[in-house]
């Protein structure tokens, strides 16, 4: 009833078992059928080689006689004779075929298996063979079994791939062919697959690839290196308005990942292979590209010259070879400065760096003549020089190959170094061009050919003016990186001197001695020695940072610190006090612009906080800053580029106040750095002594207001309310230690907003954020009291809580800031009404903090005396009549209205002066009373003249501080004796209430 099927749907009649020896022929049977692809059986034989590949992973884990099967029939021949046809279906079979081989080779594990595989060389076989490159999923497969057989080498299998008869590799040569490929992808597994080749030891591989290949691949490699970097000027000089940063940021990209294949080639130290790496990148590519674009560009050039000369004069002139002069390309001294920093950070091989770091901090003009062989010959025994210039290659890498490797002679090899060195393409040109520097003789005059040219004599002195200009330094390279260090317009070049400074401090292949001897020697302008001068640029640039309209970057002036601080640490001696006293004037400079942000920022304690955890979090990372193409870009100040804050201009006063709050920060952790003292006032918060979640505190003498806590996901908490002095806190109660409970959340008071329900008195809404630059809500909920009073007081004491947080912080930061008016006052002065009536107070004594002096008690009462009717009853009148007799709790608990007759044109305003019972409608904040002002005696409050109408405001007022200066100390006057009075604030949880007593809100 039902048919046997196979489940490739080969025969009626499949094995029992598919991954066995017999399934195994059965497939070879199909491959010996059908060896001619059509387009009928093409997609059986994909089928079948699918088949085959998970029948040999098989058969090398659980049954060896596969793998006899295998070889037996030698199927790998099936597998040539399939590639090699060129019908239509041969495309679509070979991809499936390079998937099978490099699932095969990827999974197989027993040596004895690989070794059958690449028996008979059929896989080199493959490996050269031609195949459709056009098609992408061709090209795919194939560079990823190249790569999957680079995987398997070692000095065991290394003899399958590379004939040391023939002198034939051809896993290597093929592969480096696609160095230069479109597709990034295929470009990284060239990587990969050279770098695992040059892992392996043998002796006779490695002198085949020194000999005949490596030559023409770092030539090339060079070559392709230089052609993207003129690629990346190009895109810095077209984006001034920062409109290309993701291509941008895509070159870069790909320079690192250059810059560290050839670290990692170096990183081997394979001595034949590094020397001529090293004379290639030196010769080829950052002396003549890299350093030549930190000169100046000449004026004007003798081609140039001859060419307009003969355009006006409507003739044809032939210029000589000598007098010609090949544009030599160059890059922009940004471009230039940046490549030089990312070649210090990322390639650490001495003789490479330690000669590139001669020729810019020891070198002249002549390298461009010699290079730099003076250095390298104390590394290198027998070097082979390469001629200086940059140029493309006189041939391709694919047609220096093959003439290589067809040349078996022991002098083919060298025949190839004698024309590279002698073939560039514009170096013999450009050589005569940089060496004339500027075509003036070397005694000063102009040479016989600039003579011969006729230009007039104001070009000529031109030309000889600015040629000696040049001339005039001995060390132009390292003058100009000085000179870059100048930022009174802005600080473009500034960063990238100061990363390429750091950059060879820092690395490990130049010699930390012969630096320090180096910037020793005295300049040639100035008597002064090179390590001075660098000394004074880098504070010139601190102090230009302190004016507060300067337009240097917060990077520029951190790398600054950091290579002051490096340089005061190598010498800590050698520090003069007018270095120390021109950081100490950058901080007090730093110190009074911030003052006025101090002054005018409403938001400036969160920003002052916000910025301190910034720098505290983030330390400059020098190597991580040039992998950013952005600072490529001119400085810029608008934060729709999406450049970090610290990598552009500020924009609009907040962020110029963040500059400057940061800006002190630096600058004081420098001063204290360098005087070696520990910081004390920084951060504003001790986090140790804050309560932190899941602490046990003990809560028998605090103030709790239960609160049900309902979440934005509606989830409901029981939770009791503490409000500590800097701290929000939330408990339950600890089931283990009666009184104590558990903190289930803290935040600060300083970041809580309140907000009232207006459908329910008992509700508040409470919102806590992470400062200014992160506003997102570490707390964002709706808290229920048992009722509205509970509800008022938690307001209250969250409100009085954040204010009295603020104050305690701001009046620190005036600390900091050594602000003079602050300094024997907690909190900070907003107006000078407050300021006259300090004196009258002391710093125990409650103040909110933008109350006036009308806001005291009764003031608002005699300011109205005068406009008060005759009729009218004054305050300081009902409180004389009352009888001596009326007992202290009816004058506390419930003060009622007397009955006045008052006419009716003062209706109005008698009832407004009349007071209210407290448990009725409680005051507003603004109206808030000190406990110790309710609690004194009336005598104290009210004096026996405040009583007489022809009183002035004034001369109250002047009572009233006297009044009230007795009431602060807590006394009150009774029968000519003082006694001590306390107000006391009954908490919610309290066991026992006195009765008639009020609860203070």
């Amino acid at each position: 009833m039902f048919k046997s099927r196979s489940w490739f749907g080969l025969t009626q009649r499949g094995p029992k078992n598919r991954l066995s020896l017999e399934n195994l022929k059965i497939l070879y049977g199909v491959l010996e059928k059908n060896q001619n692809v059509s387009e009928q059986n093409r997609e059986l034989l994909v089928e079948s080689l699918r088949c085959i590949a998970e029948i040999l992973i098989w058969g090398d884990q659980n049954d060896g006689s596969v793998f006899d099967f295998f070889l037996e029939k030698n199927m790998l021949s099936y597998f040539l004779c399939i590639m090699r046809q060129k019908s239509g279906g041969s495309s679509y079979v070979c991809v499936q075929l390079l998937q099978t081989l490099n699932i095969l080779f990827e999974n197989i594990r027993n040596e004895t298996s690989l070794y059958y595989l690449l028996s008979n060389n059929h896989v080199n076989s493959i490996i050269v063979h031609k195949f459709d490159f056009s098609d992408e999923d061709v090209m795919g497969y194939y560079i990823l079994f190249l790569k999957t057989l680079s995987l398997k080498l070692n000095p065991h299998t290394i003899h399958f791939f590379y004939n040391e008869h023939t002198n034939d590799f051809p896993l290597y040569t093929e592969a480096i062919k696609f160095f230069n490929h479109p597709e990034s992808m295929v470009r990284i597994a060239v990587r990969t697959i050279s770098l695992n080749v040059y892992k392996v030891e043998n002796e006779s591989m490695q002198q085949f690839i020194r000999d005949r290949t490596a030559a023409p691949y770092f030539s090339n490699l060079v070559w392709f290196i230089g052609k993207h970097i003129l690629e990346l000027d190009a895109c810095v000089r077209n984006d001034t308005d920062h409109q290309s940063q993701n291509r941008l940021s895509n070159l870069v990209a790909e320079h690192l990942d250059h810059l560290h294949y050839l670290n990692d080639i170096l990183l081997l130290k394979i001595d034949g292979l590094n020397a001529v790496l090293t004379e290639h990148l030196l010769h080829k590519l950052f002396v003549p590209l890299f350093v030549y674009s930190l000169t100046p560009p000449t004026p004007v050039s003798m081609a140039v010259v001859t060419r307009n000369l003969a355009a006006v004069l409507n003739k044809i002139v032939d210029i000589d070879e000598d007098v010609q002069d090949s544009s030599n390309p160059r890059v922009s001294s940004v471009v230039a400065l940046f490549l030089l920093s990312l070649v210090f950070l990322v390639i650490t091989h001495s003789p490479l760096v330690h000669a590139l770091a001669w020729v810019l901090l020891n070198g002249d003009h002549s390298v461009f003549k010699d290079g730099a062989s003076e250095i390298l010959n104390n590394y290198v025994d027998r070097r082979e020089k390469v001629t200086l210039g940059f140029g493309e290659p006189s041939e391709s890498l694919e047609e220096a190959l093959d003439g290589s490797i067809s040349n078996i002679s022991p002098s083919a090899s060298g025949n190839y170094n004698n024309e590279t060195s002698t073939s560039s393409s514009s170096s013999p040109r450009t050589n005569q061009h940089l060496d004339s520097g500027g075509r003036v003789s070397s005694d000063g005059s102009l040479s016989e050919e600039m003579e011969k040219v006729n230009i007039t004599d104001e070009e000529k002195e031109q030309i000889l003016e600015s040629s000696l200009n040049v001339q005039k330094s001995n060390r132009p390279f390292l003058d100009m990186i000085l000179q870059s260090l100048e930022c009174s317009e802005n600080d473009y070049l500034t960063l990238l001197a100061l990363c390429l400074l750091y950059a060879l401090a820092n690395n490990k292949g130049v010699n930390s001695d012969w630096l320090d001897l180096v910037l020793n020697k005295s300049s040639s302008s100035v008597a002064t020695k090179y390590n001075g001068v660098l000394m004074e640029k880098l504070l010139s640039i601190i102090h230009t940072s302190s004016q507060p309209s300067c337009r240097v970057r917060l990077v520029t002036i951190e790398l600054t610190l950091k290579l002051l601080l490096q340089l005061f640490r190598l010498n800590p001696l050698q520090i003069q006090e007018i270095q120390k006293s021109s950081l100490l004037q950058a901080r007090s400079q730093s110190m009074t612009v911030l003052k006025n942000f101090y002054k005018s920022e409403d938001i400036f304690l969160d920003l002052f906080e916000d910025e301190y955890n910034e720098m505290m979090k983030s330390n400059i990372n020098v190597e991580f800053l040039c992998m950013d193409s952005t600072i490529l870009l001119p400085p810029t100040g608008t934060p729709l580029t999406g450049i970090e804050f610290s990598r552009r201009l500020p924009c609009g006063e907040v962020e110029k106040a963040r500059r400057a709050i940061r800006f002190f920060f630096l600058i004081r952790k420098m001063c204290q750095s360098i005087n070696d003292e520990v910081e004390q006032l920084l951060p504003l918060t001790n986090q140790s002594q804050c309560v932190q979640i899941e602490n046990a505190l003990d809560l028998n003498n605090s103030d709790l207001i239960a609160c049900t806590v309902i979440m934005k996901d509606t989830t409901k908490y029981r939770r009791f309310l503490v409000i500590d002095i800097l701290q929000l806190i939330l408990v339950e109660p600890d089931p283990r230690k009666l009184g104590w409970g558990i903190a289930k959340f803290v935040g600060l008071l300083q970041d809580v907003e309140v907000a009232g329900d207006k459908d329910d008195s008992r509700c508040l809404h409470i919102t806590i954020h992470r400062g200014t630059t992160n506003r997102t809500p570490i707390l964002s909920a709706k808290f229920i009291f048992d009722d509205h009073i509970r509800c008022m007081a938690a307001k209250q004491r969250l409100t009085k809580g954040r204010t009295k947080a603020r104050q305690k912080k701001m009046y620190q930061i005036a600390q900091l800031l050594e602000i003079p008016q602050l300094n024997d006052s907690p909190t900070p002065i907003y107006n000078s009404m407050l300021r006259e009536s300090r004196t009258a107070r002391t710093p125990r004594e409650h103040r909110p903090l933008f109350s006036t002096v009308q806001h005291r008690p009764g003031v608002a009462s005699a300011l109205r005396r005068e406009s008060m009717p005759s009729g009218s009853v004054s305050r300081c009148q009902i409180v004389n009549n009352r009888s001596d007799g009326e007992s202290s709790r009816r004058r506390s608990s419930s003060k009622t209205s007397l009955p006045i007759n008052t006419p009716s044109g003062s209706k109005n305003r008698s009832h407004s002066g009349t007071p209210k019972s407290r448990e009725s409608s409680p005051r507003m904040h603004r109206e808030e009373i000190p406990l110790e002002h309710l609690n004194s005696s009336p005598s104290s409050r009210c004096s026996s003249n405040s009583a007489s109408r022809s009183q002035t405001p004034s001369r109250l007022i002047t009572d009233l501080n006297i009044g009230m200066s007795v009431a602060k100390e807590g006394t009150s006057q009774t029968n000519g004796e003082f006694t001590i009075e306390s107000s006391e604030e009954t908490s919610f949880i309290a066991a026992e209430r006195k009765k008639g007593t009020i609860e203070t809100v």
